[in-house]
């Protein structure tokens, strides 16, 4: 999930099928011995507002290395405030400390009234021009899975009308769009229409938006909610994929009763096969970020450095499995 705009947090709270949908899960290239795995090329992202720890964009840096994050979220308000010489040194600190930018949320609210959209849409050419600017070319939203008003159908023609405008312009500063399904059956059932809460049901609203610049914001508690496999995800690419959020899901709780706000770090309890879920993004070749997204209130309640360093170490352990 993304952190500008509205929050999935601050909402609880208040024909071809192109590059997707590849009907069968093709060999990958090169061919290789069984059993081994292409090597690792994604890499740990520190999002401190997905962890709930409030920082500047200066802290999340200092955490990030401090704590052995090789990236961090971009932040497009704090770097519209830079000159293109201040802007052009924090890239080269960056570098020096060989953090990356991960991906920035879509700054447009397309879930609301006309209005409330047009005004996001409106402003979203200048947000991409200063995400190009700094190098950013992955950004991403979440679909909620159910409204009260619309209808399945009607809500994939406004997903789809209101997406492809958003996606169109991140297109022409060269920017992908990541769609991030949600699948507790919690949230799904919870109002009168339920809507796609699926990877197959993503692929389908991609190709009707239809832009070059579409993928997936893959989540292990989603993929796992929805109770998808690695077959699943091999039916996908490395550019298919525009982000990645890694969590487990809390013991003794049936699936039926998993809920979106109530999460753990990283193999913290192994409900959710976090190996399973990262061998299949080797096979894909993912080459982008992956930053835990625990929704965890012993987590927000620790001190910042405890927070993150609990963070990092989750990661590490998820990542070695």
């Amino acid at each position: 999930m993304n952190h500008q705009g509205t929050s999935r947090r601050q909402f609880l709270v208040a024909g071809g099928l192109g590059t997707f949908g590849l009907a069968t899960s093709a060999p990958l290239t090169g061919a290789r011995e069984e059993g081994e795995l292409p090597e690792q090329k994604f890499y740990m992202l520190l999002s401190c507002g997905r962890i709930g720890v409030k920082a500047s964009f200066r802290e999340s840096v200092e955490l990030a290395v401090k704590y052995g994050f090789a990236g961090v979220d971009p932040d497009a308000g704090y770097f519209a405030r830079l000159s293109d010489d201040e802007l052009k040194r924090l890239l080269d600190e960056l570098k020096t400390n060989n953090l990356k930018l991960g991906t920035a949320g879509l700054p447009v609210d397309f879930r609301k009234d006309e209005a409330t959209f047009s005004e996001g849409l409106k402003n979203l050419p200048a947000v991409a021009q200063v995400l190009e600017k700094a190098g950013v070319t992955r950004l991403s939203t979440w679909i909620m899975p159910c409204s009260d008003e619309l209808t399945y159908l009607q809500n994939f023609r406004s997903h789809a009308s209101r997406l492809r405008l958003c996606a169109t312009i991140l297109e022409d500063h060269g920017q992908r769009l990541g769609l991030e399904y949600v699948s507790p059956k919690t949230l799904w059932r919870s109002q009168k229409y339920p809507f796609l809460h699926t990877l197959s049901e993503t692929k389908e609203l991609l190709v009707a938006i239809g832009t070059g610049n579409l993928g997936v914001q893959l989540d292990s508690w989603h993929w796992f909610n929805a109770e998808e496999t690695a077959e699943d995800l091999l039916t996908l690419h490395n550019e298919d994929v525009v982000t990645v959020d890694l969590n487990d899901a809390p013991r003794g709780i049936p699936l039926e009763k998993q809920v979106d706000s109530a999460r753990e770090l990283p193999a913290a309890t192994g409900v959710i096969p976090v190996k399973v879920f990262h061998e299949a993004l080797r096979k894909i070749g993912y080459d982008g970020p992956i930053q835990a997204e625990p929704f965890n209130a012993a987590l927000r309640a620790m001190p910042r450095d405890e927070a993150v360093a609990a963070t990092a170490a989750a990661m590490k352990k998820a990542f070695a499995l």
